[in-house]
């Protein structure tokens, strides 16, 4: 017999009331770390949903203006998930160095665990001995100095036709697409050096299926946060990861079949020759499930954020007339006009540098750094932190933080990098774009 709707209300707010008084006990005692430390200050979560009703629609705005009133370091609760939100490099380099062995884990996300479904690559996976036996493989056979720069050719290569067909374009006074353009040359120039001849693979558009792996993985999902929830698939997300995770899986067990069949240079072609080899003295081997991982890993890491940054690039510029005026002036000085430039020319560029560094201030790859977890419970300034908290890095915020920036933090202003020392590679968390640490 179908229960009534009074009868539904009433056992809804029976369960309701029950998880408010389970929130109350849990967050007592998190709240004062069992006596080993004061709470990080933070918003007054609620019960059950915690502080997910003030994200809003943009997140990394809504805490950075939290951050304003609560601190660099602040304490929120993403459903039942205790997390703290970094919004200043002095916060960031207590978790990304000082105590980067402590929050050097990984979150499990649901999405993630379906689309990679037992895989385990570099990116997204948890600390221990097989993430550090991967990295390490990884930095000595595909991450090379000697390894990127045997691909220098294949870039120019793509460079050269991507110029030629805008002149051509422009001969025939034809409309650009040039976001669609840009996203094509990233497209051929990455995956070119991950798995060589694209044209094979053209059939699987892995760009559309890397839009879709990101847009999935940067949608809030209810069930990382309330876990209990994950099992009503409330927002579609399950259905369609494990319809993505079965259209990737054929595609990367098609493209290593090919290359186990023509030995080939690229990415995949290094890895596979440490296929079935022994990583560490616990048993874990490079398998084929491992380097799918890794290869999906890289590919979402270029598909997606190189393009979005060119494209930031193109509009800043265009905006900002003087900036563009000088950066052509400096190309001509150190170039000319008569060839392209070359990556050895890059060094030489020093306004194209800070024009860049100005770029990813303003419009980071993502407006946070991959979440972290941590791994045991911490003490910082006084501060306990639990065991499995998350730890966000809201880089957005940090690129907007006039006690670095200045007054003019939101203006679009490359000079600001004149006789500056800051670098993009993790050692000025000032501006840390692509992270910092070990991970």
């Amino acid at each position: 017999m179908a229960l009534s709707a009074a009868t539904l209300l009433t056992a809804l707010a029976v369960l309701c009331s029950f998880f408010y008084i389970l929130f109350y006990i849990s967050s007592s005692k998190n709240g004062k770390g069992k006596g080993k430390g004061k709470a990080i200050p933070g918003p007054r979560p609620l019960p059950i949903i915690g502080n997910l009703h003030m994200l809003g629609m943009l997140p990394h705005q809504s805490l950075y203006h939290l951050a304003k009133k609560y601190g660099p370091m602040m304490s929120i609760r993403l459903g039942v998930v205790p997390t703290v939100v970094v919004s200043s490099p002095q916060a960031a380099e207590i978790f990304l160095k000082t105590h980067d062995a402590v929050f050097a884990s990984r979150p499990r996300l649901q999405v993630l665990e379906l689309i990679y479904n037992g895989k385990r690559g570099i990116a997204f996976t948890e600390l221990g001995s097989y993430w550090r036996s991967v990295r390490k493989i990884c930095n000595m056979t595909i991450f090379t100095a000697s390894k990127i720069e045997s691909f220098a050719s294949t870039r120019k290569e793509v460079l050269a036709h991507f110029i030629e067909s805008l002149k051509e374009a422009a001969s025939a006074k034809e409309v650009v697409n040039i976001s669609k353009k840009i996203g094509a040359l990233n497209e051929e120039m990455s995956l070119r050096m991950v798995l060589g001849n694209v044209k094979k693979y053209q059939g699987f558009n892995f760009k559309e299926l890397i839009d879709e792996f990101t847009n999935m993985a940067g949608v809030f999902n209810l069930a990382d946060a309330v876990p209990f929830l994950g099992a009503f698939d409330l927002q579609g997300l399950k259905a369609r990861s494990k319809k993505l995770e079965e259209k990737l899986d054929k595609a990367l067990e098609t493209i290593i079949d090919d290359h186990e069949q023509h030995k080939q240079d690229d990415f995949v072609g290094t890895l596979l020759k440490e296929l079935n080899q022994p990583m560490n003295n616990n048993g874990d081997i490079m398998d084929r499930n491992s380097i799918k991982a890794i290869t999906l890993d890289i590919m979402v890491g270029a598909l997606d954020t190189s393009a979005a940054t060119l494209e930031w690039a193109l509009s800043e510029l265009l905006r900002h007339p003087r900036v563009m005026l000088k950066l052509q002036q400096e190309l001509e000085s150190i170039v000319g006009n008569k060839r392209m430039v070359e990556e050895n020319d890059l060094p030489k560029l020093e306004y194209l540098d800070m024009v860049l560094k100005e770029i990813l201030r303003l419009h980071p790859v993502a407006p946070f750094l991959i979440p972290r977890e941590s791994v045991e419970d911490i003490i910082i300034d006084g501060f306990y932190i639990p065991k499995q908290s998350r730890v966000l890095v809201n880089i957005w915020a940090m690129g907007r933080d006039t006690n670095i920036w200045s007054n003019n933090a939101e203006e679009f202003f490359p000079e600001r990098f004149i006789d500056s020392n800051i670098d993009l590679h993790g050692h000025d968390f000032e501006l840390i774009p692509f992270g910092a640490g070990r991970r």
